[in-house]
Order: C-alpha cells, then structure tokens, then sequence
C-alpha cells in the first residue's frame, strides 16, 4: 500500500500519548472480550497484534502467549508502547501493513493475528486482511474487531440526529470506512475460512463493535 509522504507523516504522530486502554473504560471491557476470545483458541504460543496502538492490548494478551508482537504506523503510539509494555516477551514494531511487512514477519509465522479497531481507519483493508494471511501458519486463527455497522442501528443513528456526529469528517485519522457485518465477512472470506462472531456492547443490533474469529485456509 503506497503512502505519500504527508500521509506517512500523519501515520507516524497520529494518536494520543497515553498509557492504558484506548477509548476509556469501554475499551478496556472491549479487551477483556478479546482477552476471553484469544483465551479458547489453542495454539497461542505466538500472537501478533496489528494495529497495536498504545501496547494495552498486546499487554494484557502476554500472559496467553509465549511470542508478543505488535505492530503500528504510529510512531508516537509505539513510543509509549515501549515506555509501559514492552518486555521480555513483547516486541513492538512499526511498519505499515502490506508486502514490506508481511515479509519482514513472515519468516517466523504465528498462531494467532489481533487486530482491533483498526481496518475501519484503513483506505486499502485488505492489506491488513492480506498481511495477516501471509505472516500465519496454515491453520492459524485470525480475531480481528471493528464498529458494528446495520440496518437497524444506522436507522437509529439517523432518528436521533446523530448522523453526522457519528460519521464525522472532522476527526484526522478517523474511520473511513463504515463494516456491517456481511462486508466485514466478504473482506475476511477472501483468505479465511469465518468460524463465527461475536458482538461487544449495548443490545443486540445495536451493538458497538463486531469481532470476526476466523481460520487461515491449508
């Protein structure tokens, strides 16, 4: 996936510097789902996280895997990634998803790809989609989450006006593309065979987020 060079700029200063759960106290129980999830899958000995951000997740997957790796755009991200996370058993890279990456990973395939909240930002997400499928072993899982998106609660977003704060323009970096859940399983379908989903927040047809578990085919 080519970038400009403004646009490499904004990858790399994008997100705020701090420490612990993105998106507040529903990020954190949005990751204790992930934690659950990655938690019956088995192998787990080696997991990569794309799209790290701040470390949180990769932080709280450590103690379910032997082999961390979390990978991100942001330069400002992973400087704090490194500063609260990183350890002996969690390494922290950036890279942006695409050929340069999958080969620089794919040397040594994992169990197991995370990747949470991130294909929504993405002008191209099948490079994520492709990336994952190159850097894990045959018969390796993929958990990747991302806004829920259907009918019923775009009708809401529209009856309560909230349309346009909700597909803001305003936010550099922000979500530019919007998954129910079909498309996110036609996207994933391409390389993977989708075991099921599941679903984090509010009600059901409402909820904030999707998470797709899916196998990479033989």
């Amino acid at each position: 996936m080519a970038h400009t060079g403004q646009e490499s700029r904004v990858l790399a200063e994008w997100g705020e510097a701090e420490a612990g759960p993105m998106n507040g106290e529903s990020g954190r129980l949005l990751a204790e789902q992930l934690v659950r999830i990655v938690a019956g899958i088995s192998p787990r000995a080696s997991i990569c996280d794309l799209g790290c951000g701040n470390g949180y997740l990769a932080s709280r997957l450590a103690p379910l895997g032997g082999r961390i790796v979390g990978v991100d755009a942001s330069q400002r991200l992973l400087r704090v990634a490194r500063e609260h996370y990183q350890s002996d058993r969690i390494e922290f890279r950036q890279g942006l998803f695409g050929e340069e990456l999958a080969a620089s990973l794919a040397g040594h395939p994992f169990d197991l790809v995370v990747s949470c909240d991130v294909v929504e930002h993405l002008y191209h997400p099948m490079s994520l989609i492709d990336t994952a499928d190159r850097i894990l072993k045959p018969g390796g899982r993929l958990v990747i989450g991302t806004p829920y998106h259907g009918y019923l609660k775009n009708v809401a977003i529209s009856v309560l006006g909230r349309w346009d704060a909700h597909h803001t323009v305003h936010w550099d970096g922000g979500h530019v593309k919007f998954f129910s859940r079909a498309t996110l399983a036609t996207l994933v379908s391409r390389r993977f065979d989708i075991d099921r989903f599941e679903y984090y927040g509010r009600v059901p047809w409402l909820w904030k987020n999707m998470i797709c578990i899916a196998t990479k085919r033989a």
